[in-house]
């Protein structure tokens, strides 16, 4: 491994190159260092595109979640990482991240407990380091029908502006009630005073449009808490 890092990937012998070896073993046969190489397409003179992903997995305890955390300027600090190169793996630590999504047409789209709920929009808000509130739209069926994010914060709280919400929940036509969401930075799960009394306030004002508010989640690290399953709605 050591010669590798200062002969260039293009000088490997065929079945070692991570692009070659994807199209003639597949995919599943590549490790995360050999996926992230594609990726970063070049390494530096004294180190291959390979030696540089491993140096980048390293860092991050070959975890790709704290990967996907990274910011662009986190990932610049790796000689051999520009802009476009960091840019370039956020954007695939994104995709990977939506993937994870069930869409409309998904058998998986119809919410049956909290935790079907907490499956249709997980994903988006793990890696956060950051508050967002999302509501989710379902129909008569409950069945998922579209996600909109309401407002982004800071690390402590967020906007929630009901008249945006329900707004948003009237012009879809389809929409006969919603799930409330947004997610805790800091991994505490349990809801502030402030959580409550906008619960309350959004269920109260569902009822008057005739909109129901099914629940709130609330999503920290790979947990959540549903204010319906405590019997707080």
């Amino acid at each position: 491994m050591s010669e590798n890092k200062t002969i260039s990937i293009k000088n490997w012998s065929e079945m070692d190159r991570p692009r070659e070896k994807l199209l003639l073993r597949g995919k599943n046969n590549l490790s995360d260092a050999e996926l992230l190489a594609i990726l970063l397409r070049s390494g530096t003179q004294s180190e291959s595109a390979l030696a540089l992903a491993q140096r980048i997995l390293n860092a991050v305890d070959y975890n790709l979640k704290n990967l996907g955390q990274c910011t662009v300027h986190e990932l610049k600090q790796y000689r051999g990482v520009g802009e476009a190169k960091a840019i370039t793996i956020l954007a695939a630590m994104e995709i990977g991240r939506r993937r994870q999504l069930p869409g409309v047409s998904d058998p998986r789209n119809k919410v049956t407990s909290s935790f079907s709920a907490y499956e249709l929009i997980a994903p988006l808000l793990h890696d956060l380091h950051h508050e967002e509130f999302w509501i989710i739209l379902l129909n008569r069926a409950n069945k998922l029908v579209g996600r909109e994010r309401i407002s982004t914060g800071g690390v402590s709280g967020t906007i929630v502006d009901a008249k945006l919400i329900f707004q948003k929940a009237l012009t879809t036509k389809t929409a006969n009630s919603i799930i409330l969401v947004h997610n805790h930075p800091s991994g505490n799960l349990r809801p502030s005073k402030a959580d409550v009394n906008i619960t309350q306030k959004l269920v109260q004002a569902g009822e008057s449009l005739d909109l129901a508010v099914l629940d709130h989640l609330i999503i920290a690290g790979n947990s959540y808490f549903s204010f319906a399953d405590e019997g707080m709605m």
